[in-house]
């Protein structure tokens, strides 16, 4: 784990931890009578920007969605529930982790079934607009750590894929 850049105090990973809970109804439905991946795309940067918000103690806004994952259909009925957490911090960014879980409506006593996973970067921003510093998230468990690593080779991977396109523009 690299140290954080900010002379800010941290807080922990658990201070962040955001949960949202909806029921699907017949508004959300696609042209194939499952839940529009809009919606739930909606929902991931809702639950996301409350987490963010949360960690940095103000306005944060999306910057990037990084990766967004649809395993399985949502339907109409399902109670839908969105977890989300910072797992990585610079400077005036964030990387917000979140897991969208089903509770299937016909199947009350089956347990809920992932339906999509997705990590977002978040810049904190002055009233103004302007970045501003974000204090550092300071991993608690093993797991906290696992994504604190994965989240910095997911940033890597964004900067050297902005660095080679904008080489690739450039020649």
């Amino acid at each position: 784990m690299t140290e954080h850049p900010s002379a800010m105090p941290g807080k922990p990973t658990s201070y962040s931890r955001v949960t949202l809970s909806r029921i699907m109804t017949a508004i959300d439905v696609n042209l194939y009578g499952t839940v529009h991946g809009g919606v739930l795309m909606k929902f991931v940067d809702d639950v996301a920007g409350a987490a963010a918000a949360r960690h940095s103690g103000g306005t944060a806004v999306t910057a990037a969605i990084d990766e967004i994952v649809f395993s399985e259909a949502v339907r109409v009925g399902d109670l839908v529930h969105a977890y989300a957490q910072v797992n990585w911090t610079g400077q005036t960014s964030m990387e917000i982790g979140v897991r969208v879980m089903a509770e299937r409506w016909d199947s009350a006593e089956q347990e809920p079934v992932r339906v999509a996973t997705a990590y977002l970067v978040f810049v904190g921003v002055e009233v103004g607009g302007a970045p501003r510093p974000v204090r550092p998230v300071l991993p608690e468990t093993p797991e906290d750590q696992r994504r604190w690593r994965e989240a910095e080779i997911r940033r890597e991977h964004r900067l050297a894929r902005r660095r080679a396109i904008q080489a690739h523009r450039a020649g």
